[in-house]
């Protein structure tokens, strides 16, 4: 039996804004694990999208924390509410609407922020509007150290994701013979990776002992353990798969077959399910924007997407049949170079229904299509931006094969970052919601709450969903759009983001997953050693969101709980 019933329609809405909020998480936050993969070409966007909903509905409920801080990084004191818990509970109504509002407007916006900093930000200003005390020094979790990370994350992160980089193309990619050196170096990569990320895990998850707890012995067991073990698996079953792939070029052979082992060095080895078709490798050169200097290319943009392949269209373009929009053709003018591009949802799924009216069967079916999948059918990859296309051409260009043999630890990176982003920022839309669940329930303001496992299976389903439906948006901002991006670059973007949060855990400094990973690809493109490299327009572009995340999320928060508290009341003067 609830405490405080009389407020049963709070807890309604903060229950909508919680959704809001987890939702909003996962369309932006996802998106950051998975971007370098995507944009790299390692992933499809409908495979990360089952991909997300797998990990973070795992990290959330297996991994989430079942005991959760009522308020994050204790950001404001809950001294003020004791008196009149009523308030605490309406408080934090205020910042979870202000965390989903922010959070679903910059993923609109295409600004890749911190799910972390946008709660702290909503609960400063609920702090302030409640004259609660806020917590401003240099101290864990407050504003000022917020601040900091801003800068600091981003640099640790670009120079640990540059050593990685600079090591894969000294070593290897530059070497002579790069594929040779790939294939004897891949087995020590992926046993690095692995170590790195269960050690990852193991600091991350909820509830369990930092690094300084844990001691350097265990810390060392774990990676050392991992590593040796990984590395065994990978000349038992991952080398015999790559060579046959490779350098046999067995085109049956897809990764559900690394399972035969040793089996595969047999010359004819029994494949199951062999694969159809005659590509080994996709290119992941392909150019993904236009020609550089192409004056007209922004007039000739289209809504359609590409994958991969130019031509020079003809002189006069001939009107474009039903099927040529569905294949994602256009007509342009004579002279421009033009990529044969994927359509978009809207030419895919609605434009060959839209002479009918709008009761028929066929059209009513094209439009659930284009509403559960628009969001995994988009084109994240390719841009029709000529200057993006110059910063593109700076980067070098790398053995293919190479490249390949690198996403399958990309890959697994990429999950594990979503594991742990599921496990702990499901914390940043429980918190609020517990909080406010509390009192309603018990009457009393207190500082740690019971998550109910329901309320993080909901979580848990809500950040992929997030993802599947929105994510889009800033898988085209933090990727392509920074720099070039290859398997070899995103693998090291991925690896040099989890060790610097994880020194960051070490020396308690709360940094975002974004800033981390948007700090390894400006790092990463500048191991080109050219600073053309980087799409400098949008290194601004989503630094601008880092530091209007804080203020916004705030203002909002705050004029939400300033109303409310000085609302009118019948009855009262």
């Amino acid at each position: 039996m609830a405490a405080l019933p009389q407020y049963d329609w709070i807890i309604a809405l903060i229950s909508i804004a919680f959704c809001g909020s987890s939702f909003g998480n996962g369309a932006n936050d996802v998106a950051n694990s998975y971007a370098t993969s995507v944009a790299a070409r390692t992933l499809t966007m409908p495979q990360v999208g089952f991909l997300s909903m797998f990990t973070e509905f795992f990290g959330a409920v297996v991994l989430g924390s079942r005991v959760t801080g009522t308020i994050k990084n204790n950001i404001i004191g809950l001294d003020r509410f004791r008196g009149t818990p009523s308030t605490l509970i309406l408080g934090m109504g205020c910042a979870e609407f202000a965390s989903a509002f922010w959070l679903l407007t910059a993923t609109k916006i295409g600004y890749p922020v911190s799910t972390t900093q946008t709660i702290v930000g909503a609960l400063v200003g609920v702090g302030i509007a409640a004259e609660a005390g806020v917590s401003w020094g240099w101290k864990d979790g407050s504003v000022s150290q917020v601040a900091a990370s801003w800068v600091v994350a981003p640099l640790i992160s670009a120079v640990f994701s540059a050593i990685l980089f600079g090591s894969l193309k000294f070593a290897v990619l530059e070497r002579k013979d790069p594929f040779e050196k790939a294939l004897k170096a891949i087995p020590f990569y992926l046993a690095f990776t692995a170590g790195v990320l269960a050690l990852f895990i193991t600091v991350e998850a909820p509830g369990a002992p930092s690094l300084e707890e844990l001691g350097a012995g265990i810390a060392c067991a774990i990676v050392l353990g991992t590593f040796f073990g990984a590395l065994i698996l990978a000349y038992v079953f991952f080398l015999p798969y790559a060579h046959r792939r490779l350098v046999k070029k067995d085109t049956r052979i897809r990764f559900r077959h690394v399972v035969l082992g040793p089996l595969l060095w047999k010359e004819n080895p029994p494949i199951f399910w062999p694969a159809k078709g005659d590509e080994v490798v996709i290119d992941y050169f392909a150019r993904d924007v236009p020609a550089a200097g192409n004056e007209d290319i922004e007039k000739q943009k289209t809504e359609n997407s590409a994958d991969k392949g130019e031509k020079l269209v003809n002189d006069t373009p001939a009107p474009l049949s039903l099927e040529d929009v569905e294949r994602g053709k256009t007509a342009v003018p004579t002279g421009v170079e033009q990529y044969e591009r994927k359509p978009e949802p809207e030419e895919r799924f609605l434009a060959p229904t839209a002479h009918l009216p709008i009761h028929n069967p066929q059209r009513i079916w094209s439009f659930i299509k284009y509403f559960f999948l628009q969001g995994v059918t988009r084109d994240c990859v390719t841009h029709a931006d000529a200057q993006l296309a110059s910063v593109h051409d700076k980067a070098k260009q790398y053995d293919n094969r190479a490249e390949h043999l690198l996403t399958y630890a990309q890959v697994a990176s990429a999950m594990m970052m979503s594991i742990a982003h599921g496990s702990n920022d499901v914390a940043n839309a429980v918190g609020p919601w517990i909080a406010a669940y509390q009192v309603y329930m018990t009457g009393e303001v207190t500082e740690k709450g019971e998550s109910p496992i329901w309320i993080l299976v909901v979580a848990g389903f809500l950040l992929g969903a997030g993802f599947w439906f929105m994510g889009y948006s800033i898988i085209r901002a933090m990727g392509n759009k920074l720099c070039k991006m290859t398997p070899s670059r995103g693998f090291s973007c991925e690896l040099g983001a989890a060790i610097t949060v994880l020194l960051a855990s070490r020396l308690g400094l709360p940094v975002s997953t974004t800033q981390c990973l948007t700090g390894s690809i400006v790092g990463v493109a500048l191991m080109n050693l050219d600073v053309r490299a980087v799409n400098w327009r949008q290194v601004a572009f989503v630094f601008s969101g880092w530091f209007i995340t804080l203020p916004c999320a705030g203002l909002i928060g705050g004029l939400l709980m300033a109303m409310s508290l000085n609302t009118p009341q019948f009855g009262q003067g």
